[in-house]
């Protein structure tokens, strides 16, 4: 993966709220670049579009029929510790958010 496509994923991951801890300050320095702060400003506003009750997009009547056919379709991953990488990204209930205990919090 090129280092364009991997900041992207990483401001794309800020922006959600799911960035683990590691990562905040390459985050951080991407969006000192233009480039960066674009990335930032367009998943701010699929976000915001996305939450928005006015934007007068309502799912049709059998959305949650069909949602509920394709994930009963996906393969439930092994309960043998292969997600174990992505759960440590994961704040575990009660402890402060990455943006109150990473490294840049510290520095103040």
């Amino acid at each position: 993966m090129d280092t364009h496509t991997r900041l992207h994923e990483i401001i794309s991951a800020l922006a959600d709220g799911e960035l683990a801890a590691s990562e905040l300050e390459l985050a951080f320095a991407a969006l000192d670049t233009e480039t960066g702060r674009q990335a930032w400003e367009a998943y701010r506003r699929i976000g915001d579009a996305l939450r928005s009750e006015q934007c007068g997009h309502e799912l049709s009547a059998t959305f949650d029929a069909r949602l509920a056919s394709r994930l009963a379709d996906v393969p439930i991953p092994p309960a043998d510790g292969a997600l174990a990488a992505v759960s440590g990204s994961i704040v575990p209930p009660g402890l402060p958010e990455p943006l109150e205990a990473g490294p840049l919090a510290q520095r103040r």
